[in-house]
């Protein structure tokens, strides 16, 4: 059987019905991955998205024709096309077993998340508050690591990132990670977090330095620098409560 991503460089046989050349002969912004890349994933239809998860079509029918055939034998219901075994799902033309297995991996992972219950969501209101959420990561450790939290509008954490590991002594924050993890996150603020082992919970020189760099670089990039601590496992030491920041 040839798949689509030869289709293009082959002449098209006279009984192929329009529409169902290669995804590679249609306009970029009308691919399923680009228009995903392009336009994010509710742009896409169901018929896209499981054309994606496919990856190729058959001689006469592209990925999404594929896919349209399957969500059509089930009525479009998705709730259906995860009832389906694997077997079931290669009763479609194109379908192969590894194909229906991609698909079926795919929608058990959409029902497990739907049935896991919702993390909860953590609102920094104070220093207190980043003290007790990385105390979990960064307590009993003998070597020292950075952090940052990235929030969203309204203090919500998004998400906490390990930025490096270092020794007793020290570690080093590239600030190149720490504003990536954020750009790519979208974060609109973010919490910089670093222990020390040695339990000393003053700032160093070097703290103090890189602590002013990531600032206005934060100030520069429109992601404010909200606070920096340093995490001991008898407390901590705000550069914001200090007025330092």
């Amino acid at each position: 059987m040839q798949v689509l991503d030869n289709i293009d460089k082959a002449p098209v046989p006279a009984y192929v019905a329009p529409g169902a050349l290669g995804i590679k002969s249609w306009a970029e912004e009308d691919r399923p991955r680009e228009k995903l890349m392009a336009k994010g994933r509710a742009a896409l239809s169901d018929a896209e998205l499981i054309a994606i998860l496919l990856g190729s079509g058959t001689v006469k029918l592209s990925a999404v024709d594929v896919a349209k055939l399957m969500l059509q034998g089930v009525g479009n219901d998705l709730n259906e096309l995860a009832r389906q075994s694997v077997k079931q799902l290669c009763r479609h033309p194109g379908i192969g077993e590894a194909k229906a297995i991609s698909v079926v991996a795919a929608l058990e992972l959409g029902r497990r998340r739907k049935e896991a219950d919702a993390p909860a969501r953590t609102t920094i209101t104070c220093s207190r508050d980043i003290y007790n959420l990385v105390r979990p990561s960064l307590m009993d450790l003998s070597h020292e690591e950075f952090w940052v939290i990235l929030l969203n509008r309204a203090n919500v954490v998004m998400r906490k990132v390990a930025v490096s590991q270092g020794g007793v002594a020290g570690t080093v924050a590239d600030p190149k990670m720490i504003f990536k993890e954020a750009l790519e996150q979208l974060a609109s603020s973010i919490i910089l977090v670093h222990n020390h082992p040695s339990g000393n919970r003053q700032p160093s020189a070097a703290d103090l330095a890189l602590t002013k760099k990531l600032r206005q670089a934060g100030d520069f990039l429109d992601l404010p620098v909200l606070d920096h601590l340093i995490y001991t496992d008898r407390g901590y030491y705000s550069f914001a409560d200090e007025g330092v920041l």
